[in-house]
């Protein structure tokens, strides 16, 4: 389980060689990527639930996703190392992390993306849908620890089927979020390096981590709305998808409803609703690829018929 663990040095932004600007928002992602390794190291310090959720619930609550985010790519990482087949992501998914389903999923892409390996159909005890997050937290993984060759050179997986990478890229997107310290200008100038067909699922997740995570002021966010251009769909469909994680998890910061309504033009709560009726466009139990698919383009149309 050492082995395992990361070290706290491993977030900071001047050792990765991310963006460091002026201002508050290398804090503010900063104090994300410790929440995430509080809740991946409680796991691997060998807490209990009960203990976990103790560990969790010190955490600050505009942060504790982050935590259960981390604290499911530990869970994934026991489970897979010890052949567990998923029984600490369900008692994560059951217990302390049930506020944050969405989050847990992406920290279980994470384990996978340590390990070398691709997340795979059939996950036990993970959600049938938000199974497929696992994508984007592999993407983010990539994007965070490997960003010479996932962001620099733009590299992306061999074999991965398109519906995979755009999963994978929406991950990338938060990524570059954090890549480029919350900063509009050094975002869109990244994203531009991309393929254009890569383009649109990187901006969802900048609209994504924009919302979730933070670090950019109204007028930075104004201006990223600005920088998206043909991409702005994308941008409000990731903003929806943060609006709904946290929505779920009752703890909604300021910076969250400024995003709504400058990202998405309207209430977290109407964000989230989008999704939500996306989600029941797709019939009953949807759980391929495909559907998780359609949910992403039907939240998108709904910001576009709002």
């Amino acid at each position: 389980m050492r082995l395992l663990s990361v070290d706290p040095g491993q977030v900071d932004f001047g050792r990765r060689r991310f963006r460091l600007r002026a201002g508050p928002a290398r804090g503010v992602l900063e104090s994300a990527a410790r929440a995430f390794l509080s809740g991946l190291n409680a796991v691997l310090d060998g807490c209990t639930v009960d203990r976990l959720a103790g560990r969790i619930g010190e955490v600050d609550p505009e942060l504790r996703g982050f935590a259960c985010e981390g604290a499911g790519m530990g869970c994934a990482l026991l489970d897979l190392v010890t052949f567990g087949r998923g029984r600490r992501v369900a008692e994560l998914l059951t217990g302390p992390g049930s506020a944050h389903p969405h989050l847990v999923h992406v920290g279980i892409g994470w384990a996978y993306a340590l390990l070398r390996l691709r997340p795979v159909v059939g996950l036990p005890t993970v959600d049938p849908l938000l199974r497929w997050l696992s994508w984007d937290g592999f993407g983010f993984h990539q994007g965070f620890f490997h960003a010479d060759r996932a962001i620099g050179r733009a590299r992306v997986g061999l074999g991965l089927p398109p519906g995979v990478r755009a999963v994978r890229d929406q991950g990338l997107g938060r990524a570059l979020w954090f890549h480029e310290c919350a900063d509009p200008e050094g975002v869109a100038l990244r994203i531009a390096e991309f393929p254009p067909d890569r383009r649109a699922d990187l901006w969802s997740g900048v609209g994504l981590a924009a919302t979730y995570a933070g670090g950019a002021d109204a007028g930075e966010m104004s201006r990223l709305v600005e920088l998206a251009g043909r991409h702005r769909r994308w941008l409000a469909q990731g903003c929806a998808f943060a609006c709904k994680a946290r929505h779920v998890g009752a703890v909604v910061p300021a910076h969250t409803d400024k995003a709504a309504e400058l990202l998405a033009g309207v209430s977290v709560a109407e964000a989230a609703g989008w999704t939500d009726r996306a989600l029941a466009a797709l019939g009953e139990r949807p759980v391929t690829l495909v559907q998780y698919g359609r949910w992403r383009a039907e939240t998108g149309r709904q910001w576009e018929e709002r």
